[in-house]
């Protein structure tokens, strides 16, 4: 990719992560586990302590990332490498983690991506927080996905045919 593209997509991907940790971040400083179970299920207490790990995984990355998109973007000279391996990490590190989340609290439903409905599914019915919450979240990182899914293998494919690991 050309060095105005990477820096265009540098840009859109650091206003759409920013977008992520404001969710992320007001739902997690606004919500707390027992507020979440108020029918002391122990089953659902344990579905929302994954849930809230897993999110505040994916608030970490984010702003990680965040941060290092900053130091792309903020450079003199735009450094093209390193902001290609920084979407890289983009991709593997949030979408990834959003997509594929550890404790598997969620997962996407492919059938239901091109219909216009949810492609979330639950494992367990969360709170109307948490589901819109996810849900939120998954049209931006959809976006994201799209945006960077070059990164997914033909980055790593070039660099391995450059003789450089990744």
């Amino acid at each position: 990719m050309t060095k105005d593209n990477v820096k265009n997509l540098c840009e859109t991907t650091k206003g759409k992560l920013k977008g992520v940790i404001e969710k992320t971040e007001t739902f997690l400083n606004h919500h707390s586990l027992t507020q979440l179970n108020i029918d002391n299920d122990f089953e659902m207490e344990q579905f929302y302590r994954k849930i809230l790990s897993d999110a505040r995984h994916l608030l970490v990355f984010s702003e990680v990332s965040y941060e290092k998109l900053g130091i792309c973007l903020r450079r003199p000279n735009f450094n093209l490498d390193y902001s290609e391996k920084v979407l890289f990490d983009v991709y593997h590190k949030c979408v990834n983690s959003f997509f594929y989340p550890k404790h598997e609290c969620y997962a996407e439903d492919g059938r239901y991506a091109y219909t216009g409905q949810d492609a979330i599914r639950f494992r367990k019915k969360p709170s109307r927080e948490i589901r819109n919450l996810i849900l939120e979240l998954s049209k931006i990182f959809e976006e994201l996905r799209e945006d960077l899914a070059f990164y997914e293998t033909d980055y790593m494919t070039e660099k391995k045919l450059q003789g450089k690991s990744v």
